[in-house]
């Protein structure tokens, strides 16, 4: 990844429009100067470098449509996105689209890429996307899907979008659906799992939610699809959004997702790994709501991946 230095030679203006209305200035700097230590740019802000409407402002100040945002000259650390977002990654965003109109895009995420770069990772969706559209001027998650996971992701193309979209889901008005492949026979037919989550912290540093009754409320159901000799398929359809939701209420029935190397069995997983179950079998198959400005019932679908689809033919089903 090769990272080269520039300077904005002279101070600019920035006249902000209906994209970053109500957008808080600090994310807005944080978003425009990319490479700038956040530091850096809350002590401009606060010695009166950066200015709105030729006044002093906080950080926390929020940009109205018309309002002058002048930027003082900064060294920008500039980083070569072709050098560091694959091509595999391009090509699979590029084909990937399952819907797009003015407001925003749904993509079938690629397993194995987080939603977005930063803590260790240089490279994600939302980088790809903006390398391959890059006429797009404000592209950001609606909601987020694990690394591992696949499936439909939802993407804002204008800030309007994104607060409409974001209400919905906390409105509990937009549907998702999940296929997962659990290990072992689950002999239910049907389960609503209301197990609440707390975050925490386990000793190596990584991060894991437990349940927990001073964790946060969370459902999932769980409907069984298909039986397999050493495994169940089923469809979990998630009513709140925690972090690792599917994955800790999968574990708690005693049948963790298959793949899963953070909530699973290790022995459990190699066996599966070396039939060719080489990631976690966890797919985001439908986001069903309605339209934020036409009204119109969505349900976009994100076929299986032909790898996890193979598998399942070679699975002895019950």
């Amino acid at each position: 990844m090769s990272i080269e230095e520039s300077t904005l030679p002279q101070v600019v203006y920035v006249e902000i429009t209906e994209d970053n209305s109500d957008q808080r200035l600090d994310n807005f700097l944080i978003t425009r100067l990319k490479g700038v230590p956040k530091s850096h740019i809350y002590r401009i802000v606060r010695k009166g470098e950066v200015r709105v409407n030729k006044g002093r402002v906080d950080v926390k100040y929020r940009l109205v449509t018309g309002d002058i945002v002048r930027i003082p000259p900064i060294r920008v650390a500039e980083r070569s996105e072709e050098s560091y977002v694959p091509q595999g990654l391009q090509a699979a965003l590029q084909q990937g689209i399952l819907f797009e109109d003015e407001g925003f895009l749904i993509v079938n995420k690629p397993a194995g890429f987080a939603v977005h770069g930063g803590s260790g990772v240089s490279s994600g969706i939302i980088e790809g996307l903006r390398l391959i559209r890059p006429e797009a001027h404000f592209l950001e998650l609606v909601h987020r899907l694990d690394k591992d996971t696949s499936g439909c992701l939802l993407i804002a193309k204008k800030r309007s979008a994104l607060r409409k979209l974001q209400e919905l889901f906390r409105n509990s008005q937009i549907q998702k659906t999940y296929q997962a492949l659990l290990s072992g026979q689950w002999i239910r037919k049907k389960l609503l799992v209301t197990a609440p989550l707390l975050k925490n912290i386990s000793k190596g540093g990584e991060r894991v939610v437990v349940i927990s009754q001073s964790g946060k409320a969370a459902e999932t159901l769980f409907t069984r699809l298909k039986l397999f000799r050493n495994a169940t398929l089923v469809e979990a359809s998630p009513k709140t959004g925690r972090t690792h939701q599917i994955r800790v209420h999968a574990a708690s029935l005693g049948h963790p997702i298959v793949g899963d190397e953070r909530y699973g069995v290790d022995d459990v997983n190699k066996v599966f790994k070396n039939k060719g179950y080489k990631r976690m079998f966890l797919h985001a198959n439908t986001l069903k709501f309605q339209h934020p400005v036409t009204g119109i019932l969505m349900n976009i679908s994100a076929p299986l991946p032909s790898q996890l689809e193979n598998l399942l033919k070679h699975e002895e089903q019950i």
